[in-house]
C-alpha cells in the first residue's frame, strides 16, 4: 500500500486549483496527471531580470526599465511591426509587437503614462529595443520577480501559467522521511528531499539548472536509488523462483563435438556461468552480451541443447523472419546431429505445417516431440503450447517489448517452475550503462572473437569523393563482390540535406548496370524481408538500404560496406553496420563518408569516426562513444526501453549511479524487508518514483 504521507503528491492533478476541463489534457500533456508530476516538472531555462537605464543597457541582457509612454506607431502596412516610443531620463526604449492590437497596446501603455516593462535588451541603431515586452506593469520594480523559471509550455498553457500550477502543487507537497544515509548526505553537502525540490523550483541562475547543482544531484540520486532498488527486489524475487534443473548431457556433448570449430576462452567462461545458472534450481536470468561475430548463437545454441539434454523444451525467439530462418539454417542441422529436433515457426508457415509443428511442440516426451523451437513473434501467439518449455532465448531481446519477453516465459508448466531466461545483445553498452538498463540481471561478456573472422579495414572519406567509390565499387562487383550501401534517409528532406535512399538506388543502378535491391522502414515487412533475403542468396549484388540491415542479415559474400553522412550515425550503431561485412574469408572493407559537400567535419565528429577506423572492438567503441558524447542518449538506448529518467542522467551523474547501485544492495542485504527506521523511508522512497510499476528493458 502506499504510505498516506504521499497522498497529496499522488492526488490527480485537477484537484490543484486552476486545472480545469480543459486544462488538465494540457498538463497531462506536459507533465502527467498527478500532483507528484508537477512537483517533478523541472524548469528548462530561467529568466534573470535586473534594473537598468536605456544607456548602460547590454545587449542580450533582460532588463526592467522605468519608462514614460511617448507614441505608438501603428504597423504602416500588412505584416509590418508595432511600435511603442518611451524612454527614461537616459534615452530612447522602442518596444516592438508583431501581430500586437493597436487598441489594445494603447490601452496598455497610454501616452504620458509612466510604466514598468521587462524583455530582452536587442540594440538597434544604437537604442533600446524590446520585442514583445514580457512583462508591462504599474507595479514596483521590487514586485517583478529577479529570476523566473521557463517551463515547457505547450499550445494554450504558458510556462507562467505551468509556473503558478507548479507552486500549487509544491504547496500541497508534504515533508518527507530522509531516506538518503546521514553521513553520505552531509558528506556530498545535499539538502533535504524538500528543500531540493523547493530549490528546483527557485533558480538564481544557470547554474541553479546545472546537472551537478546540489538539488538536483540530490533528486538525481533519489531516482537511481529507488530505481536500483526496484532492480534488486526483481532480481531477489528470480534468485528465490525456483526453476527447472538443466545439466549438460549427451546432446550437449554431441553437439560440442559437431561444432566445427573450438569454442573461445571467453565462449567457454559464458557458457559456464549459464550452466552454473541453469543447474542452480533457480530462475536463470542474464544477459550474453558479445561484439559483432563474437559468437554468441554457438553459446546459445550449447545452452538449448542441455534443456533437451535435461528432457525440456527450449525456445530461441528473434525478432525478424530472415533472422529466424538464418537461425534454423545453422542450428538445425546441428541440432538434429546431435538428436535434437528443431522446429522453425514463423507467421509465413502454411496451415498444415503449423498443425503438424504445433502437434510436435504440444507433445510428451517420445518419438516426434520437438525439443526447440526457433521462431519470431509466432512463439508467443495463444495457439502456441509447449509440453515442457524451461528456457527462452531472446536475441537481439532490445528488439522486442516486455510483455512479448513475458508472454514467451509464460508458455511455461508452472509445475516445472519458472522458465529460465537467457537474452542476447550484439550492441555493446558501457559497463555503467549496463546498471540501468540490466541492473537485475548478471552479465556475461564475450570479450573476443572466433578465429577466422576476416578484419574489415576501415576508410573515412569526404561525400566529396563519392564518385570514387562508386567507381572503385563498380569494379568490385563485376568482380563477384556483393555490397551495402547505407542512406540516412528514405525521401529527400528540406530539412537536412541527406541522400535518399530511393535516389541513391536508381543512381547506383544506372551507374554499375546490375540489378540493385532497396530496403527501408517504410516497406512492409514481407517485401523488405523478401529483397534482404534476396541479397542474402546472392541474387542481388548490391543492396542499398536505411538502418534495417544493422542486426539480422548474416551474408558471408558481402565485403563491402558504404554509409553515407556517416558523421550523423551514433558510433555503436556504425559499429553494427560495419559489422555486416567480413564475416566470410573475402577481404572486406567498410567506407565512411561524412560532411557535405565541403568535407567539413567537426573536432568531435572526426575523433568519433578516427575511433571506428583504429579497432574493431564494440566495448572500447562503446565507451569511446560514452566519453565524446557525454549526454544526451549516446547509443539509442531510449527505442530499447532504456529507463525514461526524471532528473538523473546516466552519462553526467555515472558516479551518483554506481554509488547507489552499491547503496541498493547494501541495503537489501542488511534489512530486505525494510523494517529498520531508514528502511521504512526507504519505502516512501519506493512508492515516489514507482519503479515497481515501471517496465524497463530487462524486465
Amino acid at each position: 500500500m502506499r504510505p498516506q504521507i504521499l497522498f497529496p503528491l499522488f492526488a490527480e492533478a485537477s484537484s490543484l486549483k486552476g486545472v480545469g476541463p480543459r486544462v488538465l489534457p494540457l498538463v497531462q500533456r506536459v507533465a502527467g496527471p498527478l500532483v507528484r508530476d508537477l512537483v517533478f516538472l523541472s524548469p528548462s531555462g530561467v529568466i534573470v531580470r535586473r534594473p537598468m537605464q536605456a544607456a548602460s543597457a547590454t545587449d542580450g541582457d533582460v532588463g526592467i526599465f522605468e519608462v514614460v509612454i511617448d507614441r505608438l506607431f501603428p504597423p504602416g502596412r500588412p505584416g509590418a511591426p508595432l511600435k511603442v516610443r518611451a524612454s527614461d531620463a537616459t534615452g530612447f526604449v522602442h518596444l516592438v509587437w508583431f501581430g500586437g492590437s493597436p487598441q489594445h497596446i494603447d490601452r496598455l501603455l497610454p501616452r504620458g503614462e509612466t510604466r514598468l516593462v521587462s524583455g530582452k535588451v536587442e540594440r538597434f541603431n544604437g537604442e533600446v529595443q524590446i520585442v514583445h515586452p514580457d512583462i508591462v506593469t504599474v507595479e514596483k520594480a521590487a514586485d517583478i520577480p529577479s529570476c523566473e523559471p521557463v517551463y515547457p509550455a505547450t499550445q494554450g498553457l504558458t510556462s507562467r501559467q505551468l509556473r503558478k500550477l507548479v507552486q500549487a502543487a509544491l504547496a500541497a507537497a508534504p515533508d518527507l522521511p530522509e531516506w538518503q544515509d546521514a553521513a553520505w548526505l552531509k558528506k556530498q553537502g545535499w539538502p533535504a528531499w524538500r528543500a531540493a525540490v523547493d530549490a528546483l523550483h527557485a533558480p538564481t541562475g544557470e547554474i541553479d539548472l546545472s546537472p551537478d547543482a546540489p538539488a538536483r544531484q540530490r533528486l538525481a540520486y533519489d531516482e537511481f536509488l529507488a530505481h536500483q532498488l526496484a532492480l534488486s527486489r526483481r532480481r531477489r524475487a528470480r534468485q528465490i523462483a525456483p526453476a527447472a534443473v538443466i545439466t549438460p548431457g549427451a546432446a550437449s556433448d554431441q553437439l560440442l563435438a559437431a561444432l566445427p570449430f573450438q569454442l573461445t576462452d571467453a565462449q567457454a567462461q559464458a557458457l559456464a556461468e549459464i550452466r552454473r545458472d541453469l543447474a542452480s534450481g533457480q530462475q536463470m536470468g542474464r544477459l550474453l552480451q558479445g561484439d559483432v561475430g563474437s559468437g554468441k548463437t554457438a553459446v546459445a545454441a550449447l545452452a538449448l541443447a542441455d534443456a533437451a539434454s535435461s528432457g525440456f523444451q527450449a525456445a530461441l525467439m528473434a525478432p525478424t523472419e530472415i533472422l529466424a530462418r538464418q537461425h534454423f539454417e545453422k542450428l538445425g542441422p546441428l541440432l538434429a546431429s546431435a538428436g535434437v529436433r528443431a522446429v522453425l515457426l514463423t507467421g509465413r508457415d502454411t496451415n498444415g505445417q503449423r498443425r503438424e509443428k504445433l502437434a510436435a511442440l504440444a507433445s510428451a516426451p517420445g518419438p516426434g516431440q520437438a525439443h526447440v523451437a526457433i521462431g519470431t513473434h509466432a512463439l508467443f501467439q495463444d495457439a502456441v503450447r509447449f509440453d515442457r518449455l524451461a528456457l527462452a532465448v531472446i536475441d537481439e531481446q532490445h528488439r522486442f517489448g516486455v510483455g512479448e519477453r513475458q508472454r514467451l516465459q509464460a508458455k511455461g508448466d508452472p509445475r516445472l517452475g519458472a522458465v529460465h531466461l537467457l537474452t542476447m545483445s550484439a550492441t555493446p553498452i558501457p559497463r555503467t550503462l549496463e546498471l540501468t538498463q540490466y541492473g537485475e540481471l548478471e552479465v556475461s561478456r564475450l570479450m573476443e572473437k572466433p578465429p577466422g573472422r576476416t578484419p574489415v579495414t576501415t576508410a573515412v572519406l569526404p561525400l566529396a569523393r563519392i564518385g570514387e567509390v562508386a567507381a572503385r565499387l563498380k569494379s568490385a562487383v563485376e568482380s563477384g563482390a556483393q555490397a551495402y550501401w547505407i542512406c540516412p534517409l528514405v525521401a529527400e528532406s528540406e530539412a537536412v540535406d541527406l541522400a535518399a535512399a530511393v535516389e541513391r538506388a536508381d543512381d547506383l543502378r544506372r551507374l554499375l548496370g546490375v540489378e540493385v535491391g532497396l530496403a527501408h522502414g517504410q516497406m512492409p515487412g514481407a517485401e523488405r524481408e523478401a529483397v534482404m533475403a534476396d541479397f542474402a542468396d546472392g541474387r542481388l549484388p548490391v543492396l542499398v538500404a536505411t538502418t534495417v540491415v544493422e542486426v539480422g542479415v548474416d551474408v558471408p559474400n558481402a565485403s563491402i560496406m558504404v554509409i553515407e553522412h556517416a558523421d550523423r550515425f551514433g558510433l555503436a550503431q556504425l559499429h553494427q553496420l560495419r559489422g555486416r561485412v567480413g564475416r566470410g574469408s573475402k577481404a572486406s572493407s567498410c567506407i565512411l563518408l561524412y560532411g557535405g559537400q565541403d568535407g567539413a567535419l567537426g573536432e568531435t565528429a572526426k575523433e568519433r569516426l578516427d575511433t571506428l577506423r583504429r579497432t574493431e572492438d564494440g566495448f572500447v567503441i562503446a565507451e569511446e562513444d560514452f566519453r565524446l558524447r557525454g549526454g544526451g542518449d549516446p547509443l539509442g538506448l531510449k527505442q530499447s526501453g532504456f529507463p525514461a529518467y526524471r532528473f538523473a542522467d546516466p552519462i553526467r551523474h555515472r558516479t551518483l549511479m554506481l554509488a547507489a547501485a552499491d547503496d541498493a544492495r547494501l541495503i537489501m542485504n542488511r534489512d530486505p524487508d525494510l523494517t529498520t527506521d531508514r528502511g521504512q523511508a526507504i519505502q516512501v522512497l519506493e512508492e515516489l518514483f514507482d519503479w515497481k510499476g515501471h517496465k524497463s528493458g530487462s524486465d
